[in-house]
């Protein structure tokens, strides 16, 4: 399946126009990774959980609302999410000048309930993923709104590419790029960019066991669904892949990694201890990766971490991550 993939021209457009209302995350240096993993290899990391609502799905969603036309702006918007995409959707309505009405999952974090309704949004609920997809699209007819997909489209690979662009501007020489993947929107974007600027360097993705979407997409060499997410982290739980993300994916990613939940309990626990972040499991899943099934193959390498959200509360973390070698 192919995909015709943004251009650098329209990446860096989108950047300039993102500006005032994104950040630019920083890149840095993890010699504290660097210590665990020993040997000869380079670890960056950028830092993308200091965006603007916590994670990158601001860039996509503003993106998305860019692209509108000023009668879809009048109607608003609706979004699907276990959260973090909600957020974005929020702050990017409340950004443009309209209004959103979110769905997400009952059982979502109640602190990130408040920041969806903090930047102005209608949350409404819905029992498990699949159901919540249904809803939104049912606001979607009924109400007019305008559906913001969480990881499909040009325009949120417009938005994601913005993190590849960024990367390569702020870290000159790397080989190798690990990115936590849920949808594949992320991965998408960031890949197609950075096979455009270095197309030797090698794109990693990093899936949870519990949520092997991509995985399955790969194999089959069409876009799967899963049944039920069962990780974690709920922010890489995306129920299906779609075309044109899973087209970019096909395209421009190297290969896929799978790390489980004690995997990503640990490395949330490593990033605290060693780095004093705090950030939510599908953020550690490159560091995870990295210190798992990666941690040979990149031996010597110079690599960067993608380390994509941080909305979770302190609560949830402490329960979350595992701070030694305590499995319990």
């Amino acid at each position: 399946m192919k995909a015709a993939g943004p251009g650098v021209s329209d990446i860096e457009a989108m950047r300039m126009r993102l500006s005032g209302e994104t950040t630019l995350t920083p890149v840095l240096r993890c010699a504290a990774i660097e210590r665990e993993i020993g040997g000869d290899t380079r670890v960056f990391a950028k830092l993308e959980f200091l965006q603007r609502t916590g994670t990158f799905k601001a860039r996509g969603a503003l993106a998305t609302m860019y692209a509108l036309t000023p009668q879809q702006l009048t109607a608003g918007v609706t979004a699907v999410s276990a959260g973090n995409h909600a957020i974005a959707t929020a702050y990017a309505a409340s950004a443009v000048g309209t209004t959103a009405k979110v769905v997400m999952m009952r059982s979502a974090n109640p602190s990130r309930v408040e920041a969806c309704q903090g930047f102005g949004a209608d949350v409404v609920f819905a029992e498990d993923v699949h159901q919540a997809f249904e809803l939104a699209e049912r606001i979607q007819h009924e109400e007019g709104r305008y559906l913001v997909h969480p990881f499909e489209g040009r325009a949120v690979a417009i938005g994601t590419g913005t993190v590849g662009i960024e990367i390569c501007e702020q870290c000159a020489d790397f080989d190798t790029i690990v990115v936590p993947v849920g949808g594949g929107g992320l991965i998408a974007g960031i890949a197609n960019a950075v096979k455009q600027v270095k197309p030797d360097c090698e794109v990693i993705g990093v899936e949870p066991e519990g949520a092997d979407t991509m995985h399955r997409s790969r194999a089959a060499g069409e876009p799967m669904k899963i049944d039920k997410v069962r990780t974690i982290a709920d922010s890489l739980g995306a129920p299906f892949a779609r075309p044109y993300s899973f087209g970019l994916c096909q395209m421009y990613v190297d290969r896929l990694a799978l790390v489980d939940d004690l995997q990503l309990r640990r490395a949330m626990g490593f990033l605290f201890r060693a780095m004093k972040i705090a950030v939510e499991p599908a953020c550690a899943a490159s560091t995870a990766a990295l210190f798992g099934p990666l941690r040979e193959d990149l031996a010597g390498r110079r690599v960067v971490l993608v380390m994509c959200g941080s909305n979770i509360d302190w609560s949830t973390f402490e329960q979350q991550a595992i701070f030694d070698a305590d499995t319990d």
